[in-house]
């Protein structure tokens, strides 16, 4: 996927795109149901498909008091819109320059001038331009002019639910732990990515060695507890069922800023520092805890540890150290 930081970088001979604009914070499922229809639209058309999505929340530029926390990065969503199979994305620099533009101005010089659109797909309450003064109805009248045309996209209802996938409600599930419902949302699993880094090794003194992630590897941590998941190594390519903490260890109350620390169940010797990891969120186990003692603390690990061992389907360790695979 080519991605464009400025109109001006797309190729004049790039050819008619279908275009899906949108902040598509979280890249949930309703966002993927968008860019499964561009897929399908650009493929009937014969045209490339590009998401033009913004650099952070509009409303850090225009209502910075109602602005929530984005539930990603820029750059870990462009790598989420990279698996969604479309051509490029076009990432504009969202600042009082743009959000003073008119939005006859908008759809000229970006999707028309710039994109070539065939097709431009939106949901229903999407706006843009200075005030909000475009809509989906004003893009229909000005693809009558330019020739492209407009798709207001329906939202996606979850099964089981009369609620629609958005960023807003998967932030609601990730501030109450609940990843299993948050990963439906999003369409995929609840995950931080980032480098392993040297923490104060307690882990490793209690018996449960963890790596360690720096806090601000992303922006989808969930609330404070443990959870079971899976530890995936970006460095060497292996996938380990985990027990993950989030927070920063009452117990001891020596650690200023919550932290992702992920235990690999069954690896007790595996070394990851430097490497770049994912850890997933599967089930939420238990909230966060202050432990009486040492061995009050060790006791409750293990059960986690065990906890997390069936949920995962992972077999009980060999006696005998060996690992079970």
């Amino acid at each position: 996927m080519i991605v464009f930081r400025d109109p001006s970088e797309v190729p004049a001979d790039f050819g008619r795109t279908v275009a899906a604009i949108g902040k598509f914070d979280g890249v949930h499922a309703g966002h993927r149901a968008v860019f499964r229809k561009a897929v399908q639209d650009a493929a009937a058309l014969g045209a490339k498909t590009v998401a033009v999505t913004f650099d952070r929340n509009p409303l850090s530029v225009l209502r910075p008091d109602r602005c929530p926390d984005a539930l990603v990065t820029v750059q870990r969503k462009i790598e989420l819109l990279s698996e969604c199979g479309l051509d490029a994305v076009l990432v504009l620099t969202f600042d009082e320059q743009l959000a003073a533009r008119p939005a006859e101005d908008f759809v000229q010089t970006i999707l028309v001038d710039a994109l070539h659109v065939a097709a431009v797909l939106v949901g229903r309450d999407f706006r843009f331009g200075r005030g909000g003064s475009g809509t989906p109805a004003l893009l229909r009248e000005l693809g009558a002019k330019d020739d492209f045309t407009v798709d207001e996209v329906e939202d996606v209802l979850l099964a089981g639910t009369d609620r629609r996938a958005s960023s807003s409600w998967a932030r609601e599930l990730l501030a109450a732990g609940d990843v299993a419902l948050a990963a439906t949302v999003l369409g995929r699993p609840v995950s931080v990515r980032g480098e392993v880094v040297k923490g104060l090794q307690r882990g490793r003194e209690l018996g449960f060695p963890t790596a360690n992630l720096p806090r601000m590897l992303d922006d989808m941590v969930p609330a404070d507890g443990v959870y079971a998941g899976r530890l995936v190594d970006h460095t060497t390519g292996l996938a380990h069922p985990a027990a993950v903490s989030v927070g920063t260890n009452p117990t001891f109350n020596d650690v200023p800023e919550r932290q992702v620390e992920a235990h690999a169940i069954d690896r007790p010797g595996l070394d990851l520092y430097g490497h770049d990891v994912t850890v997933e969120f599967t089930h939420r186990l238990r909230g966060m805890t202050a432990f009486d003692s040492i061995d009050a603390l060790i006791a409750g690990i293990a059960s986690d540890v065990a906890q997390a061992r069936i949920l995962l389907g992972v077999p009980t360790a060999d006696p005998t150290g060996a690992h079970p695979e």
